[in-house]
């Protein structure tokens, strides 16, 4: 094991750095690059309110914080019926996440993280067949996560996280 000592010569000017450092926060003379931001930029896109009322599920449709893109889980229901095939509800859950996406001006290659529920983890290889047809570059990390039953009976529930570059 060894230890660092500083030596006397670097404590004089560590403190006159910090010295000056704080008279510039103080007076508020940091140059832009030097401080930080307040905080994340957040919208909420398709946002949802307590005063929206018991008519709308209580979250919104997805968010931004600063580049980085939340879309919610989505189904793929066709006019709230579980479509016949596996391959087709992921073909229309999937199509819901694009469209989200594309309203935002993001593509799924934007996609860094997706977490799919499927109320049977059999229907992994029929998913798979259809999701690596939505995709023209690398995949994004992904969860495949056998969920049990899902709202509406559905096979599938689809969220993911982008990332403008």
């Amino acid at each position: 094991m060894t230890t660092a000592t500083l030596r006397a010569p670097a404590l004089p000017a560590i403190a006159a750095t910090l010295l000056v450092l704080a008279t510039a926060c103080a007076a508020g003379d940091m140059p832009d690059d030097a401080m930080q931001d307040a905080g994340p930029t957040v919208q909420f896109v398709n946002p949802r309110s307590p005063a929206d009322g018991e008519g709308l599920p209580p979250f919104s449709g997805a968010v931004w914080v600063d580049n980085t893109f939340y879309v919610s889980g989505m189904l793929g229901l066709e006019g709230g019926q579980v479509p016949e095939t596996a391959e087709q509800e992921a073909a229309n859950v999937l199509d819901a996440i694009k469209g989200v996406l594309e309203g935002e001006g993001l593509t799924m290659d934007d996609l860094v993280v997706v977490q799919v529920y499927a109320s049977d983890v059999a229907d992994y290889g029929a998913f798979n067949d259809v999701y690596r047809t939505y995709f023209t570059s690398e995949f994004p990390a992904r969860a495949f996560l056998g969920s049990g039953p899902l709202l509406f009976g559905a096979r599938f529930e689809v969220m993911g996280t982008a990332v403008r570059r």
